[in-house]
């Protein structure tokens, strides 16, 4: 996935109080950042 942060693995899908979803994306320094699906893009292999 592509972040705002940079390329990284999904490892967490979780809903939150609204409904909407949330997914946590590891980078390579092994930092867990939480985005809205509007936030990421596929990242081409």
């Amino acid at each position: 996935m592509l972040t705002t942060r940079g390329r990284g693995t999904v490892v967490d899908v979780r809903a939150t109080p609204s409904g909407q979803f949330v997914i946590g994306v590891e980078d390579a320094t092994g930092e867990v950042g939480y985005f809205t699906e509007r936030a990421l893009r596929l990242a081409d292999c």
